[in-house]
């Protein structure tokens, strides 16, 4: 957690899945009043967001689900050892698994299910300092709008967030070494996918790859 504690929930609840979507969903709701709903008649003055706000909605929800795993862990009887675990050997009981860290110990297991998570993959020469070049654990926590942004990579994670501060006034570039968005799905759900991000005025620049980045300490170019 923020405060450096362990907590449950792995990459997908504390920095992934979850809080992007609960992103996803505020800047969704700035979009709709500042440019949709007069089409129902319903009339607006300045609207304007509150990034600090919205941060702090995305953390209550990221505290509440994984103080909710926890409740089930104690639950079902369930125990959570907090630490750094690896293999110390093998006998008739089970695997040895040594423990470093908060709960340093030793425990012997007959089965054992590696369920590790996953870490973004910095590109080389390309240092990430989550302030002016963010991985998506920066990205999900910008303490102000960022007038421009660029988002290496087309996946899922990038247009995620790339849409999110794009609705929020942002100047997105998503910039994709292949000729496409999302490689690895449907073409055709690409295709049609990239024309909605395009009409939500996030720019792209396919077939390009990034060499390298540079900061002056306020800009990266």
């Amino acid at each position: 957690d923020p405060k450096g504690e362990p907590r449950l929930g792995g990459t997908c609840l504390n920095v992934g899945c979850i809080p992007s979507k609960a992103l996803l969903a505020s800047s969704e709701e700035f979009e709709k009043i500042g440019h949709h709903v007069a089409d129902h008649g319903i009339q607006v003055g300045i609207v304007s967001i509150d990034i600090k706000k919205m941060l702090a909605r995305k953390d209550e929800i990221v505290n509440k689900m994984t103080g909710g795993i926890s409740f089930l862990f104690r639950k079902n009887k369930v125990t959570s050892i907090k630490g750094h675990a690896s293999f110390a050997g093998k006998t008739a009981d089970g695997y040895q698994i040594k423990i470093t860290g908060k709960d340093a110990g030793s425990i012997t297991a007959k089965n054992v299910i590696i369920a590790t998570g996953s870490k973004a993959r910095h590109l080389p020469n390309i240092p990430v300092d989550n302030v002016l070049v963010c991985d998506n654990e920066g990205a999900l926590k910008f303490d102000s709008l960022p007038k421009r942004l660029g988002v290496i990579g087309a996946g899922v994670i990038g247009l995620e967030l790339g849409s999110v501060w794009r609705r929020l006034g942002a100047d997105v570039t998503v910039i994709e070494y292949l000729d496409r968005i999302l490689p690895g799905m449907d073409g055709e759900v690409a295709k049609q996918f990239q024309r909605i991000l395009t009409k939500q005025r996030i720019g792209f620049k396919l077939g390009t790859k990034v060499l390298s980045v540079e900061t002056d300490g306020k800009v990266c170019k």
